[in-house]
């Protein structure tokens, strides 16, 4: 969805996409861009403090580089487009009115009565100087409840809030400022001494931490006098929760949305999604099944959008699936880890072509790497051996290692861990092309 939030820009007439994201992701989101051929620019922060701090690190980083009055097309990477053409045309709209000041978001057209999106209110008085259906905001409105929602559907007055916005760097940067300069000062001070590491942007995290966890809405848009609302009906769905991805995907008969190996019996209404096992469902109704390798979830579909009380559990658990899914990304390329026990770690490890893991040892653990496909160059020790399919090599506790993909397609191997402590720390890197510690 990043790669395809990307894609559907005209490419030709913008600038290469800045993208900001939690660091935990860097990784992940810098594989999408290469895999697309995207000279993305990276901020990471070192944890989420909304929308408002997030777009304010993009402007401050723009402004930094020499660029204040350039046009930011701000947008979130979870979003479901399906008229691409009319999404474009009512983007340079919203650029003509940036432009001139103003600082525009689109409200959707709404399609139903929908309790899960925020709604604005426009005026029915245009934005000066800029020939487009753009108004400026009244009012907006927090997720309502059905009935609220109803009478808002009925009136013709109200959109959806698409979380989507169009503005210059120097005109949001002086309404935060204005309206929110905690916002401003927190996050001038964090992008004010940046640090270069390899594709991303590392911040001042403890002066971003300061900042106010506060979305754009709330910081600016809600009270300056420069909002402005383009119509938007580009099909557009926010893919925030499972029950909107139930709204958007074709059904059976019985209004179910399945992906994956299911078996249904007396099953109506629900979004069931079988990632890596087989999923059976027996009298059930409107529910939300989705198996990953992370974790199961069942929820009533009407609840499913209320996830952020089992995030918050999770959190105050301090579990480990608040952070990492179970395939991990890393610059060199990515691993699976298939089976974890007392004493032992099993992984399935892929190596980019002419990638390398770092020169490292380790206190605690040993390592049998099985080649499973492609050819693997190890340094183990002052050894140097090369492997190929079905061959393997043993590396023992403290013993110093190195594996490179020196072919040209990706090398998958299985690495079993086996020690005293097999925890993802006991790494100590004495060489990294990768700039870690």
């Amino acid at each position: 969805m990043l790669q395809q939030t990307i894609q559907r820009l005209p490419a030709q007439e913008l600038a290469a996409p800045l993208i900001v994201t939690n660091e935990e992701h860097r990784f992940l989101v810098a594989e999408q861009m290469r895999q697309i051929g995207s000279e993305a620019r990276i901020i990471l922060e070192p944890e989420g403090r909304n929308t408002a701090p997030s777009l304010a690190l993009a402007a401050l980083d723009l402004v930094q580089r020499g660029m204040p009055d350039a046009t930011m097309v701000v947008l979130a990477a979870d979003h479901e487009i399906k008229d691409t053409g009319h999404f474009q045309q009512r983007l340079w709209q919203a650029i003509d009115a940036a432009q001139a000041g103003d600082l525009v978001t689109f409200g959707v057209v709404p399609e139903y009565a929908a309790t899960g999106y925020g709604y604005i209110r426009g005026a029915q008085r245009p934005t000066s100087g800029v020939d487009t259906e753009c108004y400026r905001i009244a009012e907006f409105r927090e997720k309502p409840d059905q009935q609220t929602a109803q009478a808002y559907l009925a009136s013709g007055e109200y959109y959806w809030n698409s979380g989507m916005f169009v503005l210059r760097a120097d005109s949001y940067i002086s309404a935060l400022q204005e309206h929110c300069p905690l916002v401003y000062e927190t996050c001038s001070a964090a992008i004010r001494n940046t640090q270069q590491d390899l594709d991303f942007v590392r911040i001042d995290n403890e002066a971003f931490l300061n900042s106010p966890n506060i979305s754009v809405d709330h910081a600016v848009m809600e009270y300056t006098s420069k909002g402005a609302m383009i119509p938007l009906e580009a099909g557009w769905s926010d893919l925030g929760s499972w029950a909107s991805l139930w709204q958007l995907n074709d059904k059976d008969e019985q209004q179910n949305v399945v992906e994956g190996d299911v078996l249904l019996e007396q099953t109506s209404g629900s979004f069931i999604h079988a990632g890596h096992k087989l999923v059976a469902t027996l009298g059930v109704k409107d529910l939300v099944i989705v198996d990953t390798a992370d974790a199961l979830l069942v929820a009533d579909k009407e609840s499913a959008q209320d996830v952020k009380g089992l995030v918050t559990q999770l959190e105050a658990q301090q579990r480990e699936e608040r952070l990492h899914h179970r395939e991990v990304m890393r610059p060199w390329g990515k691993y699976d880890s298939i089976a974890v026990g007392d004493r032992y770690h099993v992984k399935r490890i892929t190596v980019n072509p002419g990638a390398s893991l770092s020169l490292q040892r380790h206190q605690f653990r040993a390592e049998h790497w099985v080649i499973v496909k492609g050819i693997a160059e190890v340094r183990c020790g002052d050894r140097t051996l090369r492997l190929g399919e079905d061959q393997s090599t043993y590396i023992p506790v403290g013993e110093v290692h190195k594996l490179t993909n020196p072919g040209d397609v990706p090398l998958e191997l299985i690495e079993v861990q086996t020690g005293s402590y097999v925890g993802e720390d006991d790494i100590i890197r004495l060489e990294d092309c990768y700039g870690r510690d």
